[in-house]
């Protein structure tokens, strides 16, 4: 399988959909929102889903407060389900959440690590991808590891990132950090 990467502050041009981080309002006023509105017809007030040639993923309520993580995640997963589901689209994924407080690239990159072969994410999170889709691969119980919506996402208390709840409980594995920055 493989995987595409774009660089930072990239526009794609030609048949991509644009997936960007929504405020429940669907305002689409600043950064990767704006360009969603203004260059990929992303309709005002539509927070989740696709829109015009764009995708909407909430990560902030009407007030521009973050969303919980484990919300986010659902949304992410619905995401990587419709994606998987469309694979004539390609999709053009932005650094989702990266600028809410506390909502970091080792914490989204891994949430997008079941994207499909459809699917090009922000370079920076190559290694975060990478080396999560070797922890899922590598399960302490063999199973394979999943973003679905069940998965229970919380702090980790032995780093505080937020990481799945199974991750915690798995000693060679027990957060998304420890897997990317062993100590």
């Amino acid at each position: 399988m493989t995987f595409k990467f774009h660089p930072p502050s990239s526009v794609p041009t030609g048949q991509w959909i644009w997936v960007f981080a929504s405020d429940e309002g669907g305002s689409h006023a600043k950064g990767a929102a704006r360009v969603a509105r203004v260059n990929f017809r992303a309709a005002y007030g539509a927070s989740k889903g696709l829109t015009g040639s764009a995708y909407a993923i909430p990560t902030t309520d009407r007030h521009k407060s973050a969303l919980p993580l484990a919300r986010i995640a659902s949304s992410v997963t619905e995401f990587l389900q419709f994606a998987a589901a469309n694979p004539e689209k390609n999709f053009f994924v932005t650094a989702v959440g990266t600028d809410l407080p506390g909502v970091t690239d080792d914490v989204m990159g891994p949430l997008f690590a079941a994207a499909p072969e459809n699917c090009s994410l922000p370079e920076k999170w190559r290694t975060y991808v990478s080396q999560a889709r070797t922890a899922a691969r590598t399960s302490p119980t063999g199973a394979p590891l999943t973003s679905a919506p069940d998965r229970n996402v919380e702090r980790c208390p032995f780093c505080g990132h937020f990481t799945y709840s199974d991750l915690i409980m798995a000693p060679e594995i027990h957060c998304t950090h420890v897997v990317l920055h062993p100590k």
